[in-house]
C-alpha cells in the first residue's frame, strides 16, 4: 500500500490540532467569539464549538504542544489571526505550520 503523501497527514492529522490551539487562543487570549473566530478561521461557528470543546483536533494538541518550535509557531499564528483576521491570514500561517512539521519529520528521520 503506497503512503500518503505528507500535506494529506498534515491536513488530516495536524491542522484540525492546530485550528483547535488557534480557536482556544483567539477566546482565551483576544476576547473574540466564536462567530468572530469563525469568520477568522473562514468556519463555522459549529466547527468553532468543537475545537473549542475538544471535539476536534485533541488527539495532536498534545504532540504540538511538547514540541516547543511548533507551538511558539501556532502562538505566533494565533496573533497573527488576531491582528489581520481572515481566512488568507490564516492560510499563509498554516503554510508555515506544515513546514516546520516537515521539516521536523526530516530532522527526525536523520536523527
Amino acid at each position: 500500500m503506497p503512503s500518503r503523501p505528507s500535506c494529506e497527514e498534515i491536513a488530516r492529522y495536524y491542522l484540525p490540532a492546530i485550528r483547535s490551539m488557534i480557536a482556544k487562543k483567539l477566546m482565551e487570549q483576544y476576547g473574540l467569539s466564536q462567530i468572530q473566530i469563525a469568520e477568522r478561521l473562514g468556519t463555522t461557528q459549529a466547527a468553532v464549538s468543537q475545537y473549542l470543546s475538544s471535539k476536534r483536533g485533541s488527539k495532536t494538541v498534545k504532540e504540538i504542544e511538547g514540541d516547543p518550535i511548533l507551538e511558539k509557531a501556532v502562538n505566533e499564528a494565533a496573533e497573527e489571526v488576531a491582528k489581520r483576521g481572515g481566512p488568507d491570514t490564516l492560510s499563509i500561517q498554516l503554510c508555515n505550520l506544515c513546514s516546520l512539521i516537515r521539516e521536523g519529520r526530516k530532522q527526525r528521520i536523520k536523527d
